[in-house]
């Protein structure tokens, strides 16, 4: 987050180029495009038959400064069913922002229109979860149901958080995975994707999935949980 003041503050680079993103999909026999006079770039493809959609382009949320780099995969998780995991650093500033906020207009509820990581982070209570003690440093975890949550971090994808600390995230870096209305979605301010970068976020991203889905039938018996008013994925890159 820091550097990606300091890049704000020093100017924007020249320009974004999108050559590494479409090497990587041909390297993966995967299809990519272009969209908005080579402003962004989408890749799609699929993990067991279910497609996954990645787009690399100007940011959707405010904490994200530069380039974004987004996926998103339809599981058909239950509607209700809310898990997140940001990088620390981003829950911080983010709890900070939304205190701040309550404060100063002397809010009592949640502002509807606060996108879903504030909005988690402020109503959701923090979920002691064994597996996320060695990476609590690094990460921030949330649900509205902790059942779920503590089988979702199994593993296999704590193992991959803890990958990702150790090579392409910084810990300063805004990070975000979250499930909302039956989707997996993922969030990363990446001015320049490399191959890399790319594989990891994808190897993050599936082990992800998998987990949410084991997530999902451990809780299929219980009752709707309490939901929250959703925002995630308004895209402005259009589809061709």
């Amino acid at each position: 987050m820091l550097e990606s003041l300091k890049r704000w503050i020093g100017g924007r680079p020249a320009g974004p180029d999108g050559r590494a993103l479409h090497a990587w999909a041909r390297q993966h026999g995967l299809t990519s495009k272009r969209v908005r006079d080579d402003e962004g770039v989408v890749i799609e493809g699929a993990l067991h038959g279910t497609p996954w959609r990645m787009e690399w382009g100007s940011p959707q949320r405010a904490y994200l400064l530069d380039r974004e780099l987004r996926l998103r995969m339809d599981l058909g998780l239950s509607q209700s069913l809310q898990m997140l995991v940001t990088s620390r650093a981003l829950a911080e500033e983010l709890e900070q922002a939304a205190y701040a906020l309550f404060t100063q207009d002397m809010q009592t509820q949640i502002d509807s229109g606060m996108p879903e990581e504030m909005r988690w982070l402020a109503m959701f209570p923090k979920t002691q979860v064994a597996a996320m003690k060695p990476l609590r440093s690094r990460f921030s975890a949330v649900s509205n149901a902790a059942g779920p949550l503590a089988t979702w971090l199994d593993r296999e994808l704590t193992t991959q958080l803890e990958l990702a600390g150790r090579s392409w995230l910084r810990e300063d870096e805004p990070m975000v995975l979250m499930t909302l209305r039956g989707r997996l979605y993922f969030r990363l301010e990446a001015l320049q994707p490399d191959a890399a970068l790319l594989d990891g976020v994808l190897a993050l991203f599936e082990a992800a999935a998998r987990s949410a889905l084991n997530a999902a039938e451990g809780a299929s018996s219980q009752q709707p949980w309490p939901t929250t008013t959703s925002t995630a994925w308004q895209s402005h890159l259009p589809d061709n």
